[in-house]
């Protein structure tokens, strides 16, 4: 006997949006879904009227609110963090939440939040790992106590940086400073709790990476931003982590390291990698039986 599939709302039908869209359409053609969409909402109606393929119009919703009557299991949020913020709460009466912007979770006020909301509704929020490479071992890690540091460096193109200021003026100077010589710009270096206010478009990564390794949290999670103009056709990740020491021999010791980069492929201007699309869709098929609370998957 076939389960019933998925009803899945869509909030954002930016990028991701439309390609979370036009996957599980694809995959309802082929009879091959167990995901079916209900609804999709996004802040401007123009996005609509500019989107070149075949969209049934009647998934389109004018607000959150009358999504959620259409009885969502799971409403995927590719929007904004201000979205988080806004709806999650709303979201966790009707159905489990998937968040694409993870960088909301940066308030504490809001993940506390919603941390006591799935708790009285038995709903989940999960979070997609996006581009966060490694992410089950370093949970694994912080759940045995064993995570001493972990790092997130992020490297693009200077024009894929959507910056809040100060941030945004601070490129702009450094890039003057440059001309037209290539070179690197350490736009932030520091904990990821400030980063994910002034660049919440872009460091969804880090957050994750905060999201993950809990004991350290988005205040001792520490995030550099760095902008490349000769990666015009890459983002890159580095996650670089510590671990415990051993006592080799008498003297001896020698501490656990791990560093992983990650080369994503993406145009100029993009904000979100090609990988990280598929990687979210995989997310989303994994956005199931656990208990309340919030959860990477």
């Amino acid at each position: 006997m076939q389960s019933q599939p998925v009803r899945i709302g869509i909030l954002g039908f930016g990028s991701l949006g439309q390609f979370i869209y036009s996957h599980f359409e694809n995959e309802r053609k082929k009879s091959t879904s167990n995901f079916e969409v209900v609804f999709i909402w996004n802040r401007s109606k123009d996005i609509f009227t500019n989107y070149d393929k075949e969209l049934d119009q009647k998934l389109i919703v004018a607000t959150v609110e009358e999504g959620l009557q259409r009885s969502p299991d799971l409403v995927i949020e590719v929007a904004h963090p201000i979205i988080v913020e806004t709806y999650a709460e709303k979201i966790l009466d009707v159905a489990d939440l998937i968040i694409g912007s993870p960088t909301a979770l940066a308030r504490a006020s809001v993940e506390n939040l919603l941390r006591k909301k799935t708790q009285e509704t038995g709903h989940v929020v999960y979070v997609g790992t996006g581009a966060f490479w490694g992410a089950e071992d370093i949970a694994k890690m912080n759940e045995r106590n064993t995570l001493r540091s972990l790092s997130i460096t992020m490297k693009k193109h200077p024009d894929s940086y959507k910056l809040n200021e100060p941030l945004h003026s601070k490129l702009i100077e450094e890039r003057k400073k440059l001309g037209d010589q290539k070179g690197e710009i350490i736009i932030y270096s520091g904990p990821v709790r400030e980063i994910c206010s002034l660049a919440p478009n872009n460091v969804n990564t880090m957050a994750v990476g905060a999201i993950i390794a809990t004991n350290l949290g988005f205040d001792n999670v520490q995030g550099c931003l760095v902008a490349d103009s000769s990666l015009d056709d890459r983002h890159i990740v580095e996650i670089e982590l510590n671990g415990p020491e051993t006592i080799l021999g008498e003297n001896k010791k020698l501490g656990f390291h791990l560093k992983t980069t990650r080369t994503n492929p993406a145009q100029v201007g993009a904000v979100t990698g090609t990988a990280t699309f598929l990687s979210f869709i995989s997310s989303i098929k994994c956005a199931k039986g656990k208990t309340a609370g919030i959860h990477v998957v």
